[in-house]
């Protein structure tokens, strides 16, 4: 367990303590991005307002060792790093989890330097509508994402819980910025350092989960993509992790599992969706909670049969597609549009509530 730092008392309404959800949850997956541009706090800000229970920053850190919210570590995508001139001589070219990037790092700057960049569309020609935001919002601190949370939970009078990703956390080990303690000392400083807070921590990597499991109480997410293996565990896919072995194993040092919705749902070779498998259920034999990803509006993310017209940038029947994993039990998902994903919540639990005695 780490005690090495000062606990503060915990900011947040009394009556939020026995708080336990009684439905699936929204997870506001960087913010409302279907609304605003990613991991800015006015992102995470309205994913609030729009009724998530949970908000999703990604972290990366800095040269000074500063958490902050981008989905990568390399920034050209999402902020106006390529228009200073002066930071021109800062674009290189690394190799992240065995893959070529080329790009500005997070890493190679302080946070005042990232704070002259600002924040910008990263899917400009699906989200052309959020691109009236660019050059409006800077990149946010993992405390200031705690303290928005904060401010928030007393103004709309529920409890909002936080759900960092630590990103590429093997590679930031390896250059001498690990993310776990920065992360687990922001936390225990804000007062969160037990499983029943509001916070859970995900990761696709398993290494780097289970040393967070001896750190601290707060529940871990171990996150499944549909394809591919852990960059930690190269030997042992996600399809394994997925089996009741692998689950078998994910218990022992986490609360549930992050999963890819194409591995709880397959999909054919033209992208329809075939039938479920058994994955929800093997998670919840072995004591797991799902939460699933990632639910996005637009018909670039949907499969066919929900796609409305034929443009990949208009938005689909994203309601259908999220009662298909409501149905299928899952306890969260995350989603770019919280708004639409609260409406599939509600609409279904009134669904299974039965109707009491007139």
């Amino acid at each position: 367990m780490c005690r090495a730092h000062p606990r503060v008392a915990r900011r947040q309404l009394t009556s939020f303590v026995d708080y336990v959800p009684t439905k699936p949850l929204v997870i506001g997956h960087r913010g409302a991005c279907g609304y605003r541009p990613e991991h800015t706090l006015e992102s995470y800000r309205l994913a609030i307002r729009l009724g998530a229970d949970y908000i999703e920053p990604d972290l990366v850190s800095t040269r000074d060792g500063v958490l902050v919210a981008r989905h990568e570590n390399e920034i050209s995508g999402t902020t106006d790093v390529a228009d200073h001139p002066s930071f021109a001589a800062r674009r290189t070219t690394k190799e992240i989890d065995g893959r070529t990037v080329t790009g500005w790092f997070t890493e190679d700057f302080t946070l005042a330097e990232l704070r002259t960049l600002r924040a910008k569309e990263r899917l400009p020609g699906l989200r052309a509508q959020n691109t009236v935001f660019d050059g409006r919002y800077s990149i946010p601190t993992f405390q200031e994402i705690i303290d928005l949370a904060s401010a928030e939970e007393r103004r709309v009078g529920r409890p909002i819980g936080i759900y960092p990703e630590t990103k590429h956390p093997s590679y930031f080990a390896s250059i001498g910025l690990p993310l776990e303690e920065p992360l687990v000392t922001t936390l225990y400083r804000n007062g969160f350092d037990d499983r029943t807070d509001h916070v859970l921590i995900q990761s696709f990597e398993v290494t780097n989960l289970r040393a967070l499991h001896r750190m601290t109480d707060i529940r871990l997410i171990q996150l499944l993509d549909s394809v591919g293996s852990p960059v930690d565990l190269p030997d042992l896919s996600y399809a394994d992790l997925a089996t009741p072995a692998g689950l078998a194993s994910i218990s022992g040092h986490a609360y549930g599992i992050g999963a890819h919705k194409d591995l709880l749902v397959p999909r054919d070779a033209a992208g329809s969706l075939r039938a479920a498998n058994s994955v929800v259920h093997d998670a919840h034999v072995a004591g797991l909670v799902v939460h699933a990803w990632t639910f996005r509006a637009e018909n670039e993310f949907l499969p066919p049969e929900f796609r409305i017209g034929a443009h990949p940038e208009a938005r689909g029947d994203l309601i259908a597609e999220l009662e298909i994993f409501l149905d299928l039990g899952v306890d969260g998902l995350f989603t770019d549009h919280p708004d639409t994903a609260v409406a599939a919540v509600n609409a279904v639990r009134r669904h299974r509530v039965p109707a009491t005695a007139a």
